[in-house]
């Protein structure tokens, strides 16, 4: 077993994100998950990522606010306790078009040649 409380979750820099602050909750660390990692991502109103792709996929689960999701030109609001996966490959925009601070889980695979015990 792996605990590691909320306080001593460290920031990280996500690639093409903005009005974003990211917390790392489980990964890159001794002990910690093999083969996913787990941020909490804080977005700013206007804030959001993309738009890009990654060659892995990816899950987006909203705990509070709302985010805009965008894929292929359709747009689709995800609220509370909505989540969504991102295939590989799959371009999307997120967008958090609100007033209000909204607040995700993100589970993303490590990266083939990175192993989990080294941040980089």
């Amino acid at each position: 077993m792996h605990i590691k409380r909320f306080k001593d979750a460290l920031p990280y820099e996500a690639p093409n994100h903005f009005g974003c602050h990211g917390l790392r909750l489980q990964g890159f660390e001794e002990g910690g998950p093999t083969n996913q990692w787990v941020g909490f991502s804080q977005f700013l109103p206007g804030g959001g990522a993309g738009p890009d792709s990654t060659p892995f996929e990816k899950i987006y689960v909203v705990l509070e606010g709302e985010m805009t999701l965008t894929v292929d030109g359709t747009s689709t609001p995800l609220g509370p306790m909505d989540s969504c996966t991102i295939p590989p490959g799959e371009t999307r925009l997120l967008e958090n078009q609100s007033n209000l601070t909204s607040k995700m889980l993100v589970v993303i695979p490590y990266p083939s040649a990175q192993p989990p015990g080294e941040l980089k």
